[in-house]
């Protein structure tokens, strides 16, 4: 499946906004998330407050501006050719491989995680954002689905369940200041939807 092509405006509207990002993370970060207003982000990148709204409509969406790609980038890796496994499978490596593209600047993601976890107005945010992402994961778990797992509340369970153990294993990577392995962490999570028998753990005495 080919990508559409993405236009020069395109391009140019996410450069301007991933720096309109950077500059408001670090007001943020120096003044705190309920302390900052537009017309101090505005100030800040040197553009007018009704020029920064044009690009971001909420505070919490100029943070959580990195995490804007994550539901495409697991859809997309839920079309990768992978016969012969199971959704949970599927989930798992695609987990993995939108994790790797978020984490491009541990340190980064290390705060903006931290932000997050002290923000309830930014946690909340986030939830809204998952279930954005759940729609299209589904339909991409469905169209190979067999017809035992056809059932979109199959579908669904799974999608929320993987996207939760995301969200589980970022916090537990984040907590260990970026320095756990994220696949270890996820094949951790995933672990626990398995029998006791697949998990090969030991048997209480």
């Amino acid at each position: 499946m080919s990508a559409a092509p993405v236009g020069t405006r395109e391009i140019g509207r996410h450069a301007v906004r991933a720096e309109l990002a950077r500059v408001a993370f670090n007001r943020f970060c120096l003044t705190g998330f309920n302390q900052v207003t537009f017309a101090d982000l505005a100030e800040a990148a040197g553009v007018s407050r009704s020029t920064f709204l044009r690009y971001f409509g909420t505070k919490e969406d100029v943070v959580l501006f990195v995490f804007d790609p994550l539901g495409d980038a697991i859809a997309d890796a839920l079309d990768a050719d992978r016969a012969g496994e199971d959704d949970w499978d599927r989930l798992r490596n695609a987990l993995e491989s939108a994790a790797t593209f978020l984490v491009r600047d541990v340190e980064h993601l290390v705060t903006i995680l931290g932000l997050v976890d002290q923000t309830p107005a930014l946690c909340a945010r986030l939830r809204e954002k998952q279930t954005e992402w759940r729609p299209k994961i589904v339909a991409r778990l469905q169209e190979t689905a067999s017809p035992a797992d056809g059932s979109p509340v199959i579908a669904n369970v799974r999608a929320a369940a993987a996207l939760e153990c995301l969200w589980i294993v970022l916090g537990q990577w984040s907590a260990s200041g970026g320095q756990e392995d994220l696949g270890n962490l996820l094949d951790a999570a995933f672990a626990a939807f398995s029998p006791p028998a697949r998990r090969q753990t030991a048997a209480p005495l």
